[in-house]
């Protein structure tokens, strides 16, 4: 699979909102000074936790990996708003 046109940017928004959602879901959210790869794993487990998103196969979990499964997320989820 090729990578995304604008998967930063989504993986950016992919943060934004699954913190959002981490917080109102009771899980907490990341602090301001944690680092993108923390926060990027810590959306990812919470989302494969509440079976939003299927989970990576465990010898397949790698930071890109984790960014490309929110990017694609996070652009399915503004798709469906978007109509």
């Amino acid at each position: 699979m090729g990578k995304l046109e604008d998967e930063a940017e989504l993986v950016k928004k992919a943060i934004k909102v699954g913190s959002h959602y981490a917080s109102k879901r009771g899980y907490g959210c990341p602090e301001k000074q944690d680092s993108a790869k923390l926060k990027v794993e810590f959306i990812y487990r919470v989302l494969v936790e509440d079976k939003v998103i299927q989970p990576l196969a465990k010898d397949k979990i790698s930071d890109p990996s984790m960014r490309r499964k929110l990017a694609l997320w996070i652009s399915k989820h503004l798709g469906k708003r978007s109509t």
